[in-house]
Parts: structure tokens; sequence; C-alpha cells
């Protein structure tokens, strides 16, 4: 049955995970791509080994850090509602290993600082904390699935 699931899952991007993540607010978005980054982090890079080129991540990885918080904050909002800007379009260029790569790196960039943090003792909202249980409960390839898709919708062509 889980492979069922698994293939289901990597080939519809209408996955009733995926679709209620993406009904929730930008912030809440925000915020459990940060607490799915908490429990699953150490497993994301793995997840297409060698797929994902760090290289060209790279430079918008850099721009954002040298931006202020409030900046930061901006342009992940901007990514998430699909605003056009030259660094959101920079994005969008990337393929999906790419932007599952880069979310990744801005997740590591919170937690050391560099990037704006979520605020201290942060809670996901009850709709995102429903969603966060719905995807926990998935095998790990399919939460993967549903991130990739997830953030593959974001930013601008």
């Amino acid at each position: 049955m889980t492979s069922g699931l698994q293939s289901k899952n990597s080939s519809n991007q209408n996955h009733p995970e995926l679709s209620a993540f993406k009904a929730l607010s930008t912030d809440e978005q925000l915020g459990l791509l940060w607490v799915l980054y908490e429990h699953m982090g150490e497993s994301i890079t793995p997840a297409a080994p060698g797929a994902a080129e760090a290289q060209f991540t790279q430079r918008l990885l850099e721009d954002v850090k040298a931006m202020e918080h409030s900046d930061q904050l901006a342009f992940m909002r901007d990514l998430v509602q699909k605003t056009a800007t030259e660094k959101t379009k920079m994005y969008g260029g990337y393929t999906e290993d790419n932007k599952l790569l880069f979310w990744y790196q801005l997740a590591e960039e919170m937690a050391a600082g560099t990037v704006v943090p979520m605020p201290e003792g942060y809670e996901l909202s009850s709709e995102a904390a429903k969603v966060f249980n719905n995807l926990a409960a998935l095998d790990f390839n399919a939460q993967i699935t549903v991130l990739r898709h997830a953030v593959l919708d974001m930013g601008a062509q």
C-alpha cells in the first residue's frame, strides 16, 4: 500500500496535504516550512543526492544574507506570494531540487541567525498544525514529494 501511495504522490501535485499547505496564509506557510525543517532538516538534503547544485543557489543566498532582517522576511513572503522581483525570478529559474535546497539553506541560516529567525516561542496556527500533523503521518518519500511541490510553485517566472 505504501508504494502505491508513493507513486501517486510523486506524480500528483494535487495531493490533499499540498492543497492544504497552499491554502495557508503566507506567514503560516513560512512558519510551517520552518517547523518542517526543524523536524526533517537533516533528511532533506540527502533526499536527492547529487541532484541539487549549491553553486546555483549560493549567489541568491548571499544576497539574502546581506539584507536587513525585515528585507529578508519581505523576500521570503515575495517568494510565497509569487511577487515578481529580480530575486524571486532568479529563484523561479531553479530546478525543483535547487528550490528545495535553497529553502534548506535559508532554514540553516535562520538557525544560525544570519537570516531572520522565527520569533522566540513560535507556535503554528491551528490550521498549520493540522497540515503539519497530516504531513507527519505520511512516509518520508511522500513528505519530501509534498515539500518539493510546495517550494516548486514559489517564486516568479
